[in-house]
């Protein structure tokens, strides 16, 4: 018994100094200049079949915001690229990428899990960043408010607002 504990609590310590963390949170521990890339992407395969993706990525030190809808007004699903009707990519100012970095400001992020459970329609987010080290994350915003108001202003990009 006493070794069992031993056990985990060496464990534990060593999962501490070695800084070992399941959750990270945007603006504390991720900076925006840390953020190589971030997904949204979301999809209906039912009736009226949908599929929506942003994605903020930084290349060659500049930052980028890509956008892609595909639709299938009256059919059922999975819309595939014959089905886009809006497509594009635009290079952001540093104060356009600042303003997406405050709508995530707050999320949480933590290593992607998979799962027979997994799927749905989404948003499914997904930031990437520099200390990672390769591993995909899964995001959440801080409150469910949040999503709506970055969808808007994704949209805004997507439409040159």
């Amino acid at each position: 018994m006493k070794k069992t504990a031993a056990i985990i609590l060496c464990t534990v310590m060593l999962c501490l100094l070695s800084g070992c963390k399941s959750e990270w949170t945007v603006g504390i521990d991720i900076s925006s200049y840390d953020i190589t890339d971030f997904y949204y992407t979301y999809e209906n395969i039912n009736f009226n079949a949908f599929y929506q993706r942003y994605r903020f990525y930084v290349e060659n030190g500049k930052q980028f915001f890509s956008y892609e809808t595909r639709e299938r007004k009256g059919e059922y699903g999975p819309a595939t690229e014959k089905d886009v009707t809006r497509k594009g990519t635009i290079e952001l100012s540093s104060e356009e990428w600042e303003r997406f970095f405050d709508h995530i400001k707050g999320g949480t992020v933590v290593p992607r899990k998979e799962s027979v459970e997994s799927g749905g329609r989404g948003p499914w987010l997904y930031l990437y960043w520099v200390n990672d080290k390769s591993r995909n994350q899964v995001f959440s915003f801080a409150s469910a408010g949040d999503l709506p108001v970055f969808e808007e202003y994704c949209s805004g990009l997507a439409e040159g607002k």
